[in-house]
């Protein structure tokens, strides 16, 4: 909670405006959000684990608990993509204060995931599949198979994704973009390389079949002189070389497991996923699309937080 407070000491002013009520200070209210998505706590949960908690409250200068509905309106005003990036800058900047960032050396790499929107319970995940291989409709049978792709496929769409990039040697997440819905990855890889070679030194950056493209290794290689380690495999399977450069490129040096040893670090991402739906949960709480993507923001925040308080 401390170092949340401290965080936003330094991206966030006191007060919204002059004539706001001035109960508490914007850095004390987001380093109750922060404790809120810590603690995987509701808004009413997380003001009654504060009320039970003064010491926590006294430690950043606050005398009571705020009410759950100040953490509500806090949450919508404060919580932007904005903010979480101005954020990701200045926890960049410590950890190469820290050394903790060694991208001369180790690469970064990129992953997404998709989370839950809600919480479901797994008996109730287990009836659906079941149902499905059943498939059984009053306007006639349909097969359990299909049934299956078309309730996955609705489902998909409203999901929540998330993308990352990660350093690989410490999991401080470096830049990250929040997304409704499925789809390919290849357009995030852009934004995910642009805001990372701002916070770090990148020498290699190494990603799965879902960021392949010719273009992208045009964008990493040619544009940002970043080495690029990507698995050609995107498309339909076949055995003949791609046509591209750098894809063909890609294509013999996999073949012969050339990149095998940096290519291993891609795993390293998907390490960092599983950290945030571990320890900070995979379903979220926010009921519309624009909220859930910017709580999927403070709970990037809050990760790197926790690694580096």
């Amino acid at each position: 909670m401390r170092a949340a407070y401290f965080l936003a000491m330094q991206c966030l002013p006191d007060y919204r405006n002059f004539y706001s009520r001035h109960d508490f200070k914007l850095p004390q209210l987001f380093a109750c959000l922060v404790i809120r998505e810590h603690q995987k706590k509701s808004y009413r949960g997380v003001e009654a684990l504060l009320r039970d908690c003064p010491d926590w409250l006294g430690d950043i200068g606050m005398t009571r608990a705020p009410d759950h509905n100040t953490l509500w309106r806090a949450f919508i005003h404060l919580i932007k993509p904005g903010l979480a990036n101005t954020m990701l800058d200045l926890q960049a900047q410590w950890a190469n204060q820290r050394k903790l960032i060694k991208g001369r050396i180790k690469p970064v790499s990129l992953d997404s995931s998709m989370f839950e929107s809600r919480h479901v319970s797994r008996h109730f995940e287990f009836r659906q599949r079941q149902s499905a291989r059943g498939g059984s409709g009053k306007r006639g049978k349909t097969s359990g198979k299909a049934a299956g792709n078309r309730r996955r496929s609705r489902v998909v769409r409203g999901l929540p994704k998330l993308s990352l990039a990660v350093a690989a040697n410490c999991h401080l997440i470096l830049a990250a973009r929040a997304t409704t819905g499925g789809g390919a990855d290849q357009r995030f890889f852009e934004p995910l390389l642009l805001d990372v070679r701002r916070r770090a030194a990148v020498k290699t950056v190494v990603a799965d079949a879902g960021y392949d493209s010719e273009s992208n290794h045009r964008i990493a290689r040619q544009d940002m002189a970043i080495r690029s380690i990507i698995p050609p495999y995107a498309g339909r399977p076949t055995s003949k070389p791609p046509v591209g450069r750098h894809r063909r490129n890609m294509h013999h040096r996999f073949k012969r497991k050339a990149d095998k040893a940096q290519y291993g670090q891609r795993w390293q991402s998907e390490t960092v996923n599983s950290m945030i739906k571990r320890n900070l949960e995979s379903a979220l709480r926010a009921q519309t699309a624009p909220r859930r993507r910017n709580e999927l923001l403070l709970r990037v925040v809050t990760h790197n937080i926790m690694l580096l308080q």
